[in-house]
């Protein structure tokens, strides 16, 4: 019987494989359908009505973005029929609003997802050099473009160099228990974002193994964005995977 053994040993290693890979191959044909199902539920901009809100809890909102000690004295934006304006003037240099879905890259299935809302508190260098290009794209979306014209858009500014690099020490807040960044995420775990031009994320370490670090792309995968977990929400309760 022992000439039977490797065989019985292969056939166990492809069972455990088999075992192993199941999950990952249901999972991509769930994240799949789930992408082509948001891309049929939000094909196109939804009435304006369904991503303004109150203005009192469009600040409030905004500013738990980041700890009070920041975003108390923070500028705050907020959303309007024809743009966004200031709701509060502040005097540390950083700017509070709540982003909208059209800040997605255009590719993603919740572009015009109305119920996202994504308290962001940027520090000045993020405001003056990255928030421009969201607001941009509101400007383009309250005027009724579609995505593939605002993708357009985009990119002949990009070309011709009239969107700015994130300045150095560009930062974001995002650490508000109250965000809802997707239908699948939700409000995710707080995180601060470092907003470089286009760079490696091997840099940063980042998407390694046990590494607190993400990265992602926008504007035309010009800008590189490196997330970094933080244990607490900006109200200092702990956030979940924390102890």
């Amino acid at each position: 019987m022992n000439h039977l053994n490797p065989l019985h040993s292969n056939f166990a290693r492809l069972k455990m494989i088999s075992r192993l890979l199941l999950p990952v191959f249901l999972a991509c044909i769930g994240w799949q359908s789930a992408a082509l199902a948001g891309q049929a539920r939000y094909p196109a901009m939804a009435p304006l009505s369904q991503y303004l809100m109150p203005e009192n809890a469009e600040v409030a909102l905004a500013r738990s973005a980041a700890p009070a000690s920041i975003s108390e004295h923070a500028e705050v934006l907020v959303l309007g029929k024809h743009g966004y304006r200031v709701a509060a003037k502040g005097g540390n240099g950083f700017v509070c609003l709540v982003v909208r879905s059209w800040d997605n890259n255009f590719d993603n299935a919740g572009f015009w997802n109305p119920k996202m809302r994504a308290p962001f508190c940027d520090n000045g260098a993020a405001a003056r050099s990255v928030l421009p290009r969201y607001l941009a794209r509101t400007q383009w979306a309250l005027a009724g473009v579609s995505r593939t014209g605002m993708q357009k858009r985009e990119i002949a500014e990009l070309s011709a160099g009239k969107l700015m690099a994130p300045a150095p020490g560009s930062i974001c807040y995002m650490m508000s228990r109250h965000q809802y960044l997707n239908d699948r995420g939700k409000s995710w775990r707080p995180h601060v974002m470092f907003y470089l031009p286009d760079t490696q994320g091997s840099s940063w370490g980042a998407d390694l193994p046990g590494s607190p670090v993400f990265m992602g792309h926008q504007y035309a995968d010009q800008l590189s964005v490196f997330m970094l977990l933080v244990p607490v929400w900006s109200d200092g309760t702990l956030a979940p995977g924390f102890k």
